[in-house]
C-alpha cells in the first residue's frame, strides 16, 4: 500500500491539479508544508520537555518513598476504626 513508483505520484499530482485548479494548489501546498513544520516543531518541543525514562523512573521511586519519621512511628497493628462500618454490628 502506498506510492510505489513515481508514476503514482504524478497521477496524484495531476488529479489534485484538476480538482483544485492551478490557482488554489500552490496556496494549499504552502499551507500543508507550514502545518507539517509546526507539527514537527511541537513534537520536538514535547520531546525536549519530556524527561528520559530512567530519570522519570528515579523520580517516581523517590516520590513513593515514605518520609524517614513515618517509618519509626509505624506500628504493626492496624488502628481501630472510629466509625463503625456499615456491615459490622455496633460495639
Amino acid at each position: 500500500m502506498g506510492i510505489e513508483s513515481p508514476v503514482h505520484l504524478l497521477f496524484i499530482a495531476l488529479v489534485a491539479l484538476i480538482v483544485l485548479g492551478p490557482k488554489r494548489l500552490p496556496g494549499l501546498a504552502r499551507a500543508l508544508g507550514q502545518g507539517i513544520r509546526e507539527f514537527r516543531g511541537a513534537l520536538e518541543q514535547a520531546q525536549e520537555e519530556e524527561p528520559e525514562p530512567a530519570e522519570a523512573a528515579a523520580q517516581l521511586e523517590h516520590a513513593q518513598e515514605p518520609p524517614a519519621d513515618a517509618l519509626g512511628s509505624a506500628s504493626s497493628e492496624a488502628p481501630e476504626p472510629t466509625v463503625p462500618l456499615e456491615d459490622s454490628p455496633p460495639r
